[in-house]
């Protein structure tokens, strides 16, 4: 469990490192803007000095702020666990971003943009695979998607979409062209390295239905549908259980199962809808 939960810090930190150093290398100097928060912190840096004259306001520290009162909400809507993970993420992108110079690895725009949105896409990618996210949009995304019961992608496209315009408004029409090709890039590569779905189902064939019942509901707030099923091969008594997630919560029910039943057989898949309850405290 100490090994598990330090192979997660570090991939989280790797990510971070990933996301500034896309950011440092290719995005910032090229007047890119990447994707959410940092997108937003990538804006009002350059708001700050080419039209304020206000010189020593790093993207990095505007990050960090425009995060703090986001922290403070997914700790009490969101969980635990899933904050302190993405408050890491933000607390060590913010770190590197001050440690990693400034500076232009080429001239040609197309290579920034694309390159800052491969290497920020696996930054993001690999986060969300480990349970944790790069703070900022992804929570407020998610308590929005549970307030209204819409999808988050709506969220993203929403505040993305106003990156793009102002990019446009502020610089050249180019810049926000090349903005897109930027939030294309990151989400293709996060939908190749995680999961494009923001809800899953997952059927988990298990003899530890009770244990497993258990966990799940020490640890996420998702209810549950326990069916009977029985082995074709061994005609063994087993339970199957089924839930719907969100993305964000794959790898905790990933580890859980891996704790209390390393022999459950697990199926995800692709959930376009629901009606209904989605969660135990949705009455």
């Amino acid at each position: 469990m100490f090994s598990f939960e330090v192979k997660r810090i570090l991939i989280v930190v790797f990510g971070a490192l990933l996301n500034a150093l896309s950011l440092n290398l290719f995005l910032i100097e090229a007047n890119v803007y990447a994707s959410g928060f940092t997108g937003v912190a990538q804006l009002l840096t350059s708001i700050f000095q080419d039209f304020l004259n206000i010189q020593g306001v790093s993207t990095g520290l505007i990050l960090f702020i425009l995060n703090i009162p986001v922290a403070i909400l997914g700790w009490y809507k969101v969980g635990k666990g899933f904050t302190v993970y993405s408050a890491l993420s933000v607390g060590f992108t913010t770190l590197f971003l001050e440690l990693i110079p400034l500076q232009q690895l080429s001239e040609d725009i197309i290579l920034n943009a694309v390159f800052g949105g491969v290497l920020g896409g696996v930054g993001v990618g690999i986060t969300l695979k480990w349970g944790a996210s790069t703070g900022g949009l992804d929570i407020i995304a998610m308590i929005l998607s549970r307030l209204k019961d819409r999808p988050i992608g709506i969220y993203f496209l929403l505040i993305n979409s106003v990156i793009i315009a102002v990019a446009g408004i502020l610089y050249l029409p180019e810049n926000a062209l090349y903005t897109l090709l930027t939030l294309y890039v990151t989400t293709r590569v996060i939908d190749a390295i995680h999961t494009r779905h923001e809800k899953l189902t997952a059927m988990i064939i298990t003899t530890k239905a009770p244990e497993l019942e258990k966990a799940i509901h020490a640890r996420m707030i998702r209810g549950i549908t326990t069916l009977p099923a029985k082995g074709a091969f061994t005609q063994q008594d087993k339970n199957m259980l089924v839930m719907v997630i969100s993305r964000y919560e794959l790898y905790d029910l990933q580890h859980i199962i891996t704790e209390v039943d390393p022999q459950a057989f697990t199926n995800i898949i692709q959930t376009t809808g629901i009606f209904g309850l989605f969660r135990k405290d949705d009455k």
